[in-house]
């Protein structure tokens, strides 16, 4: 599914795109997720997005201008079992396969100091940046596995904070940090079923959730500072290089960000 088009495919007009997978995107009203659905509709996937709010996955999808038959909007929270089963279920019976999954839903606690923070809140976090993200895995090899053809490829989105924390970021820090493990262990996993396993982190990206950066965060040494951010399609344009690779390539890690970000350095 992920190999370079034919020369007949190739010479088509640029406003047909070639045709590729299909991929399912979790996190795909909002922000990264919908950059991503969007870039990848561009370049010819079928995409099933998945997210909390119908109606903002029905916006990425109007926002794509793709045909009715390329897409598939399934509201899913991914921290419900139930809920993901169906997702997959739904995948399979529109379009017979998954090819591609951008494991992208996440959520963080705005800034709660450590000793505030409520277990309740912390279980919340865990519930959808980590075991969300091993349901949607879980499922993905599952069917992966057992389509014909045999496999497909995973993104998951990690984050700069998969590397260093932010002050005052503990539960968003210690699930992204545990995002990198399960990244290793699937990518070692999905060998013996043709199944890549990548993750893409992410610096500040233009979208709802990180705007404030613009107007300043705290730093390590307890600054307040401005910081610059990179367009949220140019995250896109990074999840469609790793899509578009042939399965026998893989992705391990990918990280991308402003060039002048403050994450290079001492603290």
């Amino acid at each position: 599914m992920n190999s370079p088009a034919s020369s007949a495919t190739a010479a088509a007009p640029a406003s047909v795109p070639a045709a590729r997978g299909v991929a399912l995107v979790t996190g795909a009203g909002s922000g990264v997720g919908r950059a991503a659905a969007l870039a990848l509709l561009a370049d010819g996937w079928r995409v099933v997005l998945a997210g909390r709010r119908a109606g903002a996955l029905d916006e990425t999808v109007a926002a794509s201008g793709a045909a009715s038959d390329r897409t598939l909007a399934v509201p899913t929270d991914v921290a419900d079992a139930a809920a993901v089963e169906a997702l997959f279920a739904a995948a399979v019976e529109r379009f017979g396969r998954v090819d591609l999954v951008f494991n992208n839903a996440g959520t963080g606690l705005k800034g709660k100091l450590l000793e505030d923070i409520a277990l309740a809140d912390w279980r919340h976090v865990v519930d959808v940046n980590l075991t969300g993200m091993f349901l949607c895995i879980q499922h993905a090899f599952r069917v992966m596995k057992a389509q014909t053809p045999r496999g497909g490829r995973i993104i998951n989105n990690g984050s700069i904070s998969a590397h260093a924390p932010r002050p005052d970021s503990i539960a968003y820090t210690a699930t992204k940090h545990a995002v990198t493990g399960l990244t290793k262990a699937a990518s070692l996993d999905g060998r013996k079923y043709d199944i890549a396993v990548g993750q893409i982190d992410i610096g500040n990206a233009m979208t709802p959730l990180a705007a404030r950066m613009a107007d300043g965060v705290p730093q390590a040494n307890g600054d307040i500072r401005a910081e610059p951010l990179i367009d949220a399609d140019i995250v896109g344009r990074s999840v469609r290089y790793m899509a578009d690779l042939p399965l026998e390539a893989n992705v391990l890690f990918h990280t991308v960000m402003a060039t002048k970000m403050p994450f290079v350095g001492r603290g």
